[in-house]
Formats: C-alpha cells, structure tokens, sequence
C-alpha cells in the first residue's frame, strides 16, 4: 500500500473513533478567533447565496452557514458522523459525499464553499489540489472559497510525543492524577506515533507528518502561507485575505512566516474564469486567463 492510501486509511480511522466523536460534538460555534473573524469577513459578501459546507462532521458549521444563508448544502465523507448532523439538522440538505469528487453538484452554483476545521489536511498532496479545483469549479463566478490549513511553521508542527507525558507538579496528589490519567494517552499515543511516523515527509513547502490531536491518530499536511497561496494561484484562485487562528487578526500579503497553529484562507473565483481545454475545444471554468 503506498503512502497516500495509507495516509487516507489511517485518517478516516480517525474519524469513526470515539475521541473524534468527543472533539466533534464540543459545544463551540467557532473553532478558533480565526475562523470566526472569517465567517464575520464573509457573511455580507454571502448573504443570502447558496452556500456549500463541506467536511461538516456532526454539524458544528451549520448554524454559522445558515446564519448567512438558508440557501445551505452540507456534504461529509464519514457516514457515522453524518448521521449525528442529519439528526441534530433534520431539515437541512446533507449528503454523503467525498470533497475530492462533487459531481453531483453543479457548476458555477454556489457563492461560498467552505472546508473547515483543517479537513482539507487530512488528504495527500495531489488531492488536497482535486479538491480545491472542485471547490472552484462548483462556486459561481465572484464566489468564494473558505478553507483552514495547518501552519507548517506553527507550533502544532513542534508537537511530539513526550508532551504526553504527565506535567510535573511537587504535590504528589496531583502528580499521581496526572500520571494515572495520562498512562492510557501515552500507551496510545506511542502505539500510533511508532506506526504512523514512518509516513513524515518535508517537502519545504509543505510537510506530511503525523499529529498530536486524537493522540497521535492522524497524519496530515502542514503548508506554508507561500506554498498556499502559489496553489491557489495555480488552480485560479485570488486570495483575498488570510486569518491567523491564534488572535483572528488578518496577515498581510508580504509576510511568508507566521506562528498561528493554522490559517484560514479566503480565496475568490474571478469573474472572467476561464481555462481553455485543449483536448475538447473549448472554455470553462477554473483559472484566470
């Protein structure tokens, strides 16, 4: 089995699990300042358009989405997770369906496209770009693009497995606690660290590594704010801005390093999109010409 398949495997294991469960159903509207300055940034731009959430996991994007638009589409890849959203949003349009192929969604539609909570990471290189080129072909010209990203020079990319181990505390009441408590995450947490670290790869750029969150459990992609936006560029996207996930405040367009955990990226479909497509002879949308 190659890396990438195993890189899938091993997340979508991830997402069935208890502790995904646990992460998924927290009682937050936002995941951080950040996609919450995001969403403030988007909502009078989106107002009333339809509006295409993708990853929803057991829901907790789609009272912000509906906020901005009843116009609203949730798609997940996870069935079990989906099920919880169809059950909490019984009156909402969800479907079981894998970003990296919407074909059943039209072209050109959809005024924003979101893919929160750093989904987008959790897939290898040359899908990650399968699946903004579907995010950008299903949002109509003008429409915008949402999605949040690990930051390759963050400190989430620092995170290692000795952070399992129990704080140190001179009380000896609260040091047992600590280290009863932990020795399960540690025995865990080693156990997927020692199988899963053999698929870290630096490619400058960006970074396939594995994750501290679900102890140890997934392996996913750290860019950089460059690297980023250059794909965006390529697939025929204009940024437009950039939120940092610590403090939520936008990052300039000059600045190449940054020590948010992730950001989160705002891109638009420009108005005269076109590429043309040598092999059929004709126009369609995807990349600025």
């Amino acid at each position: 089995m190659n890396s990438q398949s195993e890189l899938d495997r091993i997340n979508r294991v991830a997402w069935n699990s208890r502790d995904a469960e646990r992460v998924l159903t927290a009682d937050k509207i936002f995941s951080d300042a950040g996609e919450k300055a995001a969403f403030e940034w988007l909502a009078p731009r989106c107002a009333a358009a339809p509006l295409l959430d993708i990853g929803i996991g057991t829901g907790r994007t789609i009272a912000p989405m509906l906020a901005i638009s009843n116009d609203y589409t949730g798609v997940d890849y996870t069935p079990k997770l989906l099920e919880m959203a169809k059950s909490r949003y019984p009156g909402c349009d969800l479907r079981h369906m894998d970003a990296r192929d919407m074909s059943e969604l039209p072209s050109d539609h959809y005024g924003l496209a979101a893919f929160s909570w750093n989904g987008i990471d959790c897939v290898d290189y040359d899908d990650r770009v399968k699946i903004l080129e579907e995010m950008c072909r299903v949002v109509r010209p003008g429409g915008y693009v949402l999605f949040s990203s690990h930051n390759r020079g963050g400190p989430g990319y620092r995170e290692n497995i000795w952070q399992l181990l129990p704080q140190f505390t001179f009380n000896p009441l609260r040091l047992g606690w600590r280290t009863l408590r932990s020795l399960r995450r540690f025995q865990l947490g080693t156990l997927n660290y020692v199988r899963n670290v053999k698929l870290n790869r630096d490619y400058g750029g960006y970074a396939v590594k594995t994750a501290a969150a679900h102890n140890f459990g997934i392996v996913i992609v750290y860019t950089t704010l460059g690297e980023q936006r250059r794909q965006l560029a390529q697939i025929g996207l204009q940024c437009d801005v950039v939120f940092g996930s610590s403090d939520g405040n936008p990052i300039a367009d000059d600045v190449e390093d940054s020590d948010a955990w992730w950001f989160h990226f705002i891109a638009h479909k420009p108005l005269a999109a076109y590429r043309f497509d040598q092999e059929n002879g004709h126009a369609r949308p995807g990349t600025s010409t």
